[in-house]
């Protein structure tokens, strides 16, 4: 299995919003167990959607920058295009 290279800046800016959105998912929990109204548990449950998909905008902005233009870098761009095509069909799938 290939390994992703973050720079300790990524790696942290990445953490933080995991942790961040961790904290969101515990919130919607107590929402539950609170019997919050509905719609602002679907409304917080709708911002933790945006957070990690936003998440995995920066680690996609990653992967093409560095680890498939390596692949395209070395000659090995029909590997690289089918990695990015295997990659866009994993954040697609719901």
């Amino acid at each position: 299995m290939d390994r992703a290279h973050h720079s300790e800046q990524t790696k942290a800016n990445l953490k933080s919003r995991l942790n961040r959105i961790e904290g969101q998912v515990r919130a919607i929990n107590r929402m539950i167990d609170e019997d919050v109204y509905c719609d602002d548990v679907l409304t917080q449950i709708r911002a933790t959607r945006s957070a990690l998909n936003s998440v995995a905008t920066q680690l996609l902005d990653h992967h093409m920058k560095g680890c498939i233009l390596n692949k395209v870098n070395k000659g090995e761009e029909e590997e690289a295009m089918e990695e990015l095509l295997v990659t866009f069909q994993k954040l697609m799938k719901d």
